[in-house]
């Protein structure tokens, strides 16, 4: 079984999809965290991130494995740079292949979460769902999780960068970020974390 989450920025979707694939047994697939990890390579090797046959040919050339305590891809660097990488044509084919095979190879099923997910990557997936939260709160929590690391940071400045990346990810040419038509809508803004995987899970008989 192929469970789909996709959703903006500070909807809830990773920490909700991490636990619904532990509650099921199932393999949890971070797609962002793939495209962390390839900008973080470029970075890295010094390419030039405007060039995108150089980045093409980078993820053609790279072996991707999956690894939930690689801290250095959440760096503030890597979140400035990762559009350059995500928005290549060529870069996402590739990723989407990895993204399937890693979903595919799953013994008892797989929980994948993205951008893209239930309308590119898996648009069969027996279940999609899309989590939202409005972008007042979607801020408080980013804002929470940052102070909580220590760093001196401005709501405002939070709300006003989610703001600015939800319109990149609604607007890319690739794999933009939307709804699709069978995904269950689930509105995490006044959700607790336990409750928005109950809800999901409610939508899932396994």
């Amino acid at each position: 079984m192929i469970i789909a989450i996709d959703g903006p920025a500070g909807s809830g979707k990773s920490t909700v999809a991490k636990l619904v694939a532990r509650r099921l047994g199932f393999l949890y697939i971070d797609t962002g965290a793939m495209y962390r990890s390839l900008t973080l390579k470029a970075m890295q090797d010094k390419l030039n991130l405007n060039d995108e046959k150089v980045l093409i040919d980078m993820a053609k050339n790279t072996k991707i494995e999956l690894n939930p305590k690689a801290a250095a891809i959440r760096t503030p660097e890597v979140t400035n740079n990762i559009s350059y990488i995500a928005n290549v044509p060529g870069v996402r084919s590739e990723m989407v292949k990895w993204q399937r095979a890693f979903g595919y190879k799953s013994k008892k099923g797989a929980v994948l979460e993205g951008r893209d997910i239930g309308t590119v990557v898996f648009p069969d997936a027996e279940r999609k769902f899309y989590l939202d939260a409005s972008v007042t709160e979607r801020a408080r929590r980013r804002f929470k999780e940052l102070k909580e690391k220590g760093m001196k940071i401005n709501l405002g400045q939070i709300e006003e960068d989610i703001r600015i990346r939800d319109k990149k990810d609604k607007t890319r040419p690739v794999g933009a970020l939307k709804k699709a038509k069978d995904a269950v809508l689930i509105d995490t803004t006044e959700l607790t974390i336990e409750q928005a995987v109950e809800k999901v899970l409610s939508y899932i008989k396994y």
